[in-house]
């Protein structure tokens, strides 16, 4: 399952030791800044209810605002807003030339090519977050987690094992056993402290703020730019782009302090894990690559909020000086999901192990019933013996068919039914016709199943839509559902092939019952010419009875093979 495939494959090829080591290290070579990136004391302090501070101006202060209210019929309240926005707009002019023209609330060209630089920045996260938080959130937060709660996650992998549970308690039902593991997971996530919450939370809100900030419509804002001739450069109406200044300084404010260093290196680690089994590949030189540009990216952030006084602007042209932003929520829920996780992941643990002690069972069962004969499994398939073969629902199960046409049907089986199908004299035409067409199913089961197997080789036609989809330059989510069509269809086509060959065993079992004098419900009959078919001897009639059970265990085995492939 999707949830755990990445983290598994993390677990797998990076040890938590190993990880941390990483970490130790990466730390050790790091030149990522400690400093602030954004900066209250310039910004982020609003001026309290305008009409307390025009009470608190001394009395001459009121006075000439009193006076020039005379002159310019507004209230005084009124005149003493107007300076003190003038006042911050002016501010805003000195702080970074070009940027701002308060009087006419108009962005200016300097404004345009910050918020482009800080578009480019925040993209940078966007490919990082996409191919991480994503793609598995909660396989994310449980690589988090292994590092910021090495031993709450150490606790949690070995005690819920479903080998050692199993060895602890050998004879348990598989639901107590289950039982036992969903305890172990909650006496673990008893471990986490609030100091771990804490690291935890702010891991989490800080991955958010990223996420807000990489996916912000910037383009809305910069497509707000148009020449104005009467300002003589592209300029955009503040008030036009009102709700995304507002919502971008909300983000910007959420966003202080530098994302610490272990959810960095969790979001590259994951980023380049698809890249891990390339030759030459160096987890190390690549992250440290990563963590460069992530550096970079955010001196770009650090160097927006320090050059444009994005709340002064807001308060200026919503002339509200009591305007604040606002941080953003997020990273509250990351328990939730932490916790959904391991539950899936627990639940996946054990129904691949009992998937897998199914599996040798079913193994026994077909050296037995296949005579001793080797699984002949279909070319081109994912198999232990070719692990980059077309991963086919179906495919294990028309593997055993395949095998069991050659091994049992053909020597044992058909040298009853033929006879039944050529001198056979049924009651009713009906059952004549079903078992004729159930005979032909069976006898033609091979040809269906080789002929899907030249589909999936390198020329057939499933084959060469895989091995494209596989090869084609697109992105990741486009690509995997073309890889998926292809699967999709053709397992598709190995369903019905084996839902023929049940059905068809099915029925057969029914018809020979009836032959026998077996059928309880008394649809269908013996053959009125038995003993003519049979000949002088009862071997036949015990070859009848030995073929029902044949097909009976046979369907019982797909059955299990079911389970196996479909979990179900």
């Amino acid at each position: 399952m999707a949830a755990s495939g990445h983290f598994d494959k993390l677990v797998s090829s990076l040890s938590l030791d190993e990880r941390q080591n990483l970490l130790t290290k990466l730390k050790g070579q790091s030149i990522m800044s400690s400093e602030p990136l954004y900066f209250e004391e310039e910004a982020v302090v609003p001026v309290s209810d305008i009409e307390t501070q025009y009470v608190r101006l001394p009395w001459y202060y009121r006075l000439w605002y009193s006076i020039l209210s005379l002159f310019k019929s507004k209230p005084p309240i009124k005149i003493f807003e107007d300076h003190q926005i003038s006042t911050l707009g002016s501010k805003a002019e000195e702080k970074t030339p070009g940027l701002y023209d308060y009087q006419k609330a108009l962005l200016l060209p300097a404004f345009c090519r910050y918020m482009e630089k800080l578009r480019e920045a925040a993209r940078f996260f966007y490919s990082a977050l996409d191919m991480s938080v994503n793609r598995d959130k909660g396989a994310f937060f449980a690589f988090l987690g292994s590092l910021e709660m090495a031993d709450v996650h150490k606790r949690l992998q070995a005690e819920t094992d479903p080998l050692q549970i199993i060895e602890k308690n050998p004879d348990t039902p598989e639901m107590e056993l289950r039982q036992i593991a969903n305890k172990a997971m909650e006496n673990s996530f008893i471990m986490i402290t609030d100091e771990y919450k804490s690291a935890m939370y702010f891991n989490v809100r800080s991955l958010n703020c990223l996420k807000e900030l990489s996916s912000f419509l910037f383009d809305r804002i910069i497509m707000g730019f148009a020449p104005n001739p009467g300002a003589g450069c592209d300029t955009c109406s503040a008030n036009v782009v009102r709700e995304l200044l507002i919502s971008l300084n909300n983000i910007l404010v959420s966003l202080k302090v530098v994302p610490p260093m272990v959810l960095l290196e969790s979001l590259f680690v994951f980023t380049l894990q698809e890249r891990a089994g390339e030759q030459g590949f160096d987890m190390n030189r690549e992250t440290r690559a990563l963590l460069i540009r992530a550096e970079e990216s955010l001196n770009v952030i650090r160097d927006f909020n320090k050059r444009v006084p994005l709340t002064w602007i807001i308060r200026c042209f919503t002339r509200d000086m009591s305007y604040s932003p606002k941080a953003i929520s997020g990273g509250e829920d990351w328990f939730v999901v932490y916790r959904d996780f391991w539950k899936r992941q627990i639940d996946s643990a054990f129904n691949s192990y009992m998937r897998e002690r199914r599996h040798k069972e079913l193994l026994n069962t077909f050296r037995y019933f296949l005579k001793g004969n080797s699984l002949k499994m279909l070319e081109n398939t994912q198999s232990d013996a070719d692990p980059d073969g077309m991963p086919i629902k179906g495919g294990y199960a028309l593997s055993f068919l395949l095998t069991f046409y050659s091994a049992v049907f053909m020597p044992d089986i058909n040298k009853f039914l033929r006879p039944i199908l050529i001198d056979g004299d049924f009651h009713e035409n009906e059952s004549r016709a079903e078992f004729a067409e159930s005979y032909n199913n069976l006898i033609k089961l091979e040809d269906e199943i080789k002929k899907l197997e030249r589909e999936i080789s390198p020329s057939g036609d499933y084959g060469k839509r895989y091995a494209q989809a596989r090869q084609e330059m697109t992105s990741l989510p486009v690509k995997r559902r073309k890889i998926q069509i292809v699967l999709d269809d053709a397992s598709d086509e190995a369903a019905g092939i084996l839902e023929s060959a049940k059905e068809a065993a099915r029925r057969m079992v029914k018809i020979l019952n009836g032959i026998l004098g077996k059928d309880a419900r008394g649809r269908y009959y013996s053959l009125t010419n038995l003993s003519k078919v049979a000949g002088k001897g009862s071997q036949f009639v015990a070859g009848i009875e030995e073929t029902v059970q044949l097909f009976q265990r046979m369907l019982k085995i797909l059955d299990d093979i079911n389970l196996i492939e479909y979990g179900r």
